[in-house]
């Protein structure tokens, strides 16, 4: 096991909160002494199927933990989920049912395991202790935190000050986080910094239950590619884990040079010395910037895809926006050839280029659709199109977006 102050270097990277630092490394000059890893617990609610890098930044963080030789305990809030996380909600959240919850949680337990070893990981469910628990079991809980403490929260305190509802069963949330941790034996535990005081909460009910209280580790909210929002799929600035290699490494390319360099500190697997390296050398202009998004676009699609796939999404990339060409492995659909002049807002919909027919409308006035007939390129300025004798033709839509469309009779 490795040292405490190098054990400290690692998990005070990209790190928001350390409550405390006296009290971690207590933990850890105990757990060198007695040969114990720490238990160090994540949990995630399964209230949507499809992870993105914006939740991969604790993930990465539990894995540190676990590369420092301590248990990972990936938690699924099974039960959790079906009150709802209140956490920056301006609204009570419609709860989800539990048939919900199980299928994204096995959809989460894949993805997971692209960045831990499941070798080591202990994977729970809070349904574990929580559906063996009776009425009176609940009630002792709920006795161990105040109505007042509970207002201190700041979505709870606006929601109550703006008149808007507040249900009770949200105030139970916080308490099932934190008796999780009695549940579990938390020595730690990991959580996004909107999540302090949940976290907080659970240094209580453990005390409460007669246990040491966990230290908190709490990470930023990754911005999405815009540099501006938290990555959300709502912005339409996220990278999805599960996405293809070609659309994530667009996305990357995409990202500014100063969030570059973030997304490097809480994503990547370069050491610290490599990393500050990397941003010396970028200071000092000996490193293009351009080339370290190369590098970290490849870690990471090789991490969730593959090295050849993202060697494939690279040369595709180069070809695209070097030398102008069509990837090679465009989608194909195939389709019968229209008796009539097509609508082309209607049809880019319809292949699955853009969302809506009032995107494609927009797009097309953007000057972002562009057809490609036997390698002759040109956009499309008109919403109706007609289509000839053209046998194979190659929709564009934006920079990215390409499908193959072959017509038959």
């Amino acid at each position: 096991m490795f040292d405490v102050d190098k054990q400290m270097e690692v998990i005070k990277r990209g790190a928001v909160d350390l409550v405390n630092e006296e009290e971690l490394r207590g933990k850890l000059e105990r757990s060198i002494k007695e040969k114990r890893p720490l238990r160090v617990k994540l949990g995630l609610d399964p209230t949507a199927p499809d992870l993105h890098l914006g939740h991969t930044v604790v993930l990465q963080k539990l894995k540190q933990f676990q590369e420092l030789g301590h248990v990972a305990i990936f938690l699924i809030g099974d039960f959790t989920g079906m009150i709802g996380d209140p956490t920056g909600r301006i609204e009570t959240r419609p709860a989800l049912t539990r048939e919900e919850l199980l299928v994204n949680a096995e959809t989460y337990k894949k993805q997971v395991f692209k960045i831990l070893d499941p070798d080591t990981t202990e994977v729970r469910f809070n349904s574990e202790w929580f559906e063996a628990m009776n009425a009176a079991d609940m009630i002792r809980l709920c006795a161990q935190y105040t109505m007042a403490r509970m207002m201190e929260r700041e979505d709870f305190r606006n929601r109550y000050q703006n008149n808007l509802p507040i249900s009770i069963h949200e105030f139970l949330y916080p308490l099932v986080q934190g008796y999780d941790s009695v549940a579990l034996k938390a020595d730690i535990e990991l959580g996004g910094h909107d999540q302090i005081f949940n976290l907080f909460v659970g240094r209580v009910i453990q005390r409460a239950y007669g246990q040491e209280s966990q230290v908190l580790v709490t990470v930023p909210l990754l911005e999405g590619t815009d540099g501006i929002n938290k990555m959300s799929k709502s912005y339409g600035n996220y990278v999805g884990i599960d996405e293809p290699p070609d659309v994530m490494f667009g996305k990357l390319m995409s990202i500014s040079d100063d969030l570059m360099l973030k997304y490097y500190e809480l994503l990547s697997d370069i050491s610290l010395e490599q990393l500050n390296s990397l941003k010396e050398g970028i200071k000092n202009g000996t490193t293009h910037p351009r080339n370290a998004k190369v590098a970290f676009a490849k870690e990471i699609i090789t991490r969730f895809h593959s090295k050849e796939a993202a060697d494939t999404a690279h040369q595709n990339f180069e070809k695209m926006f070097q030398r102008k060409e069509i990837p090679d492995d465009v989608e194909v659909v195939h389709i019968s050839r229209p008796t009539a002049p097509i609508s082309v807002p209607h049809f880019l919909r319809d292949i699955g280029l853009v969302s809506s027919s009032t995107e494609g409308k927009r797009m097309i006035e953007q000057g972002a659709v562009t057809v490609t007939v036997l390698g002759d390129s040109k956009k499309i300025s008109s919403e109706s199109l007609s289509i000839g004798n053209e046998t194979d033709v190659i929709f564009k839509v934006g920079k990215r977006k390409f499908k193959k469309v072959v017509f038959g009779d």
